[in-house]
């Protein structure tokens, strides 16, 4: 069930130019190699400046990232706008601003209570006058305070307009919550949908990937459009989701990189599983600044995932990882 992927001066490139092989590809009018393995910009550079913001995302599309990576959520009024959480204080000023003091309250996130601020308490004026900050304390805090939360709208206005200076740049939203947020009545497919139909990124030559924690989610997408879908692993799910099960309704898979690399059998096996099925897999998250699994170095780690053939990475280190993918080519 492979989707259109790319579509560029009349010429349609297939989702499988991202080729589980891990062999680069040339499009059918030969003017363009595709990577070997995409370099996604995990919530823009995030490593650099606070997430989700344009600032963030600038900078990863300065480095050169194949993909900008939002995480949706939505506002009051129905908006989508980009940040991990429905909560907004780690990431925003909101716990300083007197006039929201009333909006705290206590929700239920991931299954336990937490008294916060949440997004789909504010309208996107609201939500404007905040500013983003870098929720992890040990990166730069310098830009905190500084930058607004973008909508999807304005992320997709950047992408276009990169497309449009020559550059080829993807964009991978996710949906965040799309149950809760139905049950508030609020459409996230449909935003989605209709936002990504407007922006006309097909004519622009713009892939896009859609991914989501929820099959069902995404069982419904695959109804809707021909975009090509992404389901997210978590270390566990409730749902048996196995490669052939996945295949039926999505095109690739995005695994916590542990649940990857300690697969039994190996992560090669792990790799194989998802190519036969024609899966491609993207692991999440890469940090330069908090490696896992014993690596010596974030390039240690990086170069083991590009030799054991990923379609692509998650990173908040896009420019570090670029680096090490040249090097590894």
């Amino acid at each position: 069930m492979w989707r259109n992927l790319w579509t560029m001066t009349g010429v349609v490139m297939a989702l499988s130019a991202c080729s589980p092989s891990g062999e680069s590809q040339t499009d059918p009018a030969g003017a363009t190699e595709l990577p070997k393995t995409l370099i996604i910009a995990h919530r823009g550079a995030s490593g650099l400046y606070p997430e989700h913001t344009l600032e963030a995302y600038s900078a990863a599309i300065d480095m050169g990232a194949d993909f900008i990576e939002p995480d949706l959520v939505m506002t009051r009024d129905g908006v989508l706008v980009a940040r991990h959480e429905r909560y907004l204080s780690e990431t925003t000023d909101v716990a300083n601003r007197s006039e929201f003091l009333d909006r705290r309250t206590i929700k239920e996130i991931g299954g336990s209570p937490r008294e916060d601020w949440y997004v789909e308490d504010f309208t996107l004026t609201e939500l404007k006058s905040l500013r983003a900050r870098q929720p992890r304390q040990s990166r730069d805090q310098g830009f905190n305070d500084q930058f607004s939360i973008p909508t999807f709208t304005e992320i997709l206005g950047l992408v276009a307009i990169t497309n449009q200076s020559g550059q080829r740049l993807g964009v991978y939203p996710e949906l965040k919550s799309p149950a809760y947020f139905a049950s508030i009545g609020l459409d996230m497919e449909s935003a989605l949908l209709d936002a990504l139909m407007t922006a006309e990124l097909d004519g622009l030559g713009a892939p896009v990937f859609i991914q989501c924690f929820d099959p069902a989610t995404l069982r419904s997408l695959n109804e809707k459009t021909d975009w090509p879908l992404v389901q997210l692993l978590p270390a566990t799910t409730a749902e048996r989701l196995t490669p052939d099960t996945i295949s039926t309704y999505a095109d690739g898979i995005g695994p916590w990189k542990q649940v990857m690399m300690r697969f039994d059998g190996g992560p090669e096996r792990y790799l194989a599983l998802a190519h036969e099925a024609g899966l491609v897999v993207h692991p999440y998250t890469y940090r330069a600044d908090d490696v896992a699994g014993g690596y010596e170095s974030f390039d240690a780690e990086l170069s083991t995932a590009f030799t054991l053939g990923v379609d692509g990475v998650f990173t908040d280190h896009p420019g570090q990882a670029l680096a090490i993918r040249g090097g590894s080519d």
